[in-house]
């Protein structure tokens, strides 16, 4: 009977440890990807699949696009003039100015969030709220 008991409270914690890891794998891989660029010639699209929306980034007369980077929900633009965003928040792109001189170390972007390093500044930027934040190095 002391037996019984103990195999049905191990079968219990056993059922409860994968039923705790396959819900958390599944809220993990919730994340899909839902913005997509679209690159012609002086004009850059964002698409919003998750919103239908279209965002278009001008580009200005005499200006570069370096890099570009798209993650499931955030894309960024280097230029040699500024710094753009869009992300899931359907506001657009939003753009942040380059400081003169300044070089790009790397870029990278994952999920909702990206990250700029420069010879000057780190900057960062919330594909979520849309906006960026930046740090003198």
């Amino acid at each position: 009977m002391q037996l019984d008991r103990f195999f049905r409270q191990l079968l219990c914690v056993f059922v409860s440890t994968v039923l705790f890891t396959i819900s958390g794998a599944a809220v993990a891989d919730n994340v899909g990807k839902t913005l997509f660029l679209v690159k012609e010639d002086k004009r850059l699209t964002a698409v919003n699949a998750e919103t239908g929306q279209f965002f278009e980034l001008d580009i200005r007369a005499k200006e570069v696009i370096q890099k570009h980077i798209v993650a499931n929900g955030v894309a960024i633009v280097v230029t040699n003039q500024r710094f753009a965003g869009v992300g899931t928040w359907p506001s657009g792109w939003s753009s942040h100015r380059r400081i003169a001189g300044e070089r790009l170390i790397s870029a990278e972007a994952e999920d909702t969030s990206a990250v700029i390093v420069t010879s000057d500044r780190v900057l960062s930027f919330n594909g979520r709220a849309g906006t960026w934040a930046e740090k003198r190095r």
